[in-house]
Formats: C-alpha cells, structure tokens, sequence
C-alpha cells in the first residue's frame, strides 16, 4: 500500500495529513475552513485517495497560511507514498462538468514541478474562501509533489461550482496518473531511467 503521513507544525499552522493513495476516496478533515474542507472532501473521493487531516491555523489572521500549508503537507505526503515512482502510468487528465461550470486538468508526475492556472473569476471569494487561494493551493501541491499540472477553467459562473470543478478535475486526472499498470511492473515511465 502506498502510504504517507506528514506532521507539519509552524509558528502559523499544525497540520498532520495521512493519505493512501490505494484507497477507496475516504476523507476525514478538522480543520476551521469549512470550504475548503469541502474540496478536501471532493478531492479525496474522486482521486480515490484515502485522505486523513487534522489541521489548525492562525485563520484569525486570514485562510492563507493553513491553505497554503494544507497544500505543501498535501504534496509531500504524495511524493513520499508515491516512491520512486514505478509501474505508474504517469499521466493523466480529465475534463469535469459542474453544472454550468467545466473545467480540465493534464497532470504529469514528472519530478519537475510546474503548475500553468487558467481560471477566470469575478468575485473575490467563495463560500468565504478568498478565490486566489484556490491557486495558491494548487502551486503548493504541485511544487511539493514535484508534478506538472496544467488547470484550466474554460468557463462557468457560480464560484463555487468553478472551483469544485477544478478539484474534480485535478482529483480524476491524478487518481489516472497514479494508477499502476501491471504491464509495466516495476519499471520507471521514463526514457532516462528515473523520474
């Protein structure tokens, strides 16, 4: 099984995150950002991944510091279950209705940490969640885990159904990339020999 716990404690933020990524989408959060509790929750069952947080913050002062750190403890716990990567497929991708909302999302578990974020929005939050969070979260993730992803809202109008189109999208494209392919067994998807 391929497992990970990660203990993250700041002057800011506490934060312990256990994930496995064979697992079946089960989700338990605490933590005071009830939205992004949420998202957590939705990321979790369409990623197929096991996700357990318990996470605490200076939320008096704003949500940026345990949004962040949620997504730094988040990709480190990927990096670390996911090991020297093989027999993964690699890549992924998905393109997600929500509602009137769609969004896709191409994720390479590259070793090389990049994010491209092409999201549209015209108010300042969601569900009291400031929206350039939303970016902030996934440029946290995607360094951390060390993958490529590319996010892209093509357009809705609800902010919230934006969003949780985004976290949709990037839980299926993730939960393919992760996926092992028994025709590769233990080999590395890669021409170089390592990711």
């Amino acid at each position: 099984m391929r497992k990970a716990r990660i203990d993250r404690k700041t002057s800011e933020t506490d934060i312990q995150l256990l994930i496995n990524l064979d697992g079946k989408g089960e989700f338990k959060g605490e933590l005071p950002l009830g939205f992004l509790k949420h998202m957590l929750g939705t990321f979790a069952k369409h990623s197929n991944i096991d996700l357990n947080i318990k996470a605490g913050g200076d939320t008096d002062v704003d949500a940026h510091h345990l949004t962040e750190d949620i997504g730094i403890a988040l990709g480190q716990a990927m990096e670390k279950a996911l090991g020297d990567n093989a027999g993964i497929k690699r890549y992924g991708y998905a393109l997600i209705p929500m509602d009137e909302s769609l969004a896709w999302a191409a994720i390479d578990i590259s070793g090389r940490a990049k994010l491209v974020f092409d999201a549209e929005f015209e108010s300042e939050a969601a569900n009291g969640m400031p929206i350039g969070l939303v970016r902030h979260f996934f440029d946290a993730l995607s360094s951390n885990a060390r993958i490529t992803a590319h996010i892209k809202l093509v357009y809705g109008m609800d902010p919230h159904h934006k969003i949780e189109a985004i976290f949709k999208a990037f839980a299926r494209a993730l939960r393919m990339a992760i996926e092992t392919d028994k025709r590769l067994a233990k080999s590395i998807p890669s021409t170089k020999g390592m990711l």
